[in-house]
């Protein structure tokens, strides 16, 4: 009997320990206008051209949105650190996700928690941020 929970709790560490050395290797890095522009081509071929299909598909491969838990706040405040309002874009971005939370509809809820959280000053940044790249052409 032992020998058994031994075995359980052998198995048991390895298996913390992969998921570990997994999130460790999957490390998120900020994207760059470059990035986003690259991404969002690809996903309007991949969807057709259907706007909240394209924009789940961009913050997918963004690694800021998870079918779970909608949009990662924490992810999107820190490629805005710079505006100095990390909290109130963590609390924007985390209302709009419960506000417009629809797990049958993901599409749609990508698309309606990006339009809830960026119509204030948000919106703004978006527009600044994307913008990077209209200066790099």
């Amino acid at each position: 009997m032992n020998h058994l929970r031994l075995e359980i709790i052998c198995w048991s560490c390895l298996l913390i320990a992969m998921a570990v050395s997994t999130e460790a290797a999957s490390v998120w890095k900020l994207p760059t206008a470059q990035m986003v522009y690259e991404d969002l081509e690809k996903c309007r071929q991949e969807s057709q051209e259907e706007d909240a299909a394209t924009l789940r598909c961009l913050v997918m491969k963004l690694g800021l949105w998870t079918d779970e838990s909608g949009y990662n706040a924490r992810r999107i405040a820190k490629i805005f650190a710079g505006h100095n309002q990390m909290e109130e874009l963590m609390l924007v971005v985390e209302h709009c996700n419960r506000k417009e939370q629809d797990t049958s509809h993901l599409d749609d809820w990508a698309f309606l928690a990006y339009r809830c959280a960026t119509s204030g000053q948000f919106g703004h940044w978006v527009k600044d941020f994307m913008s990077q790249k209209e200066v790099e052409r």
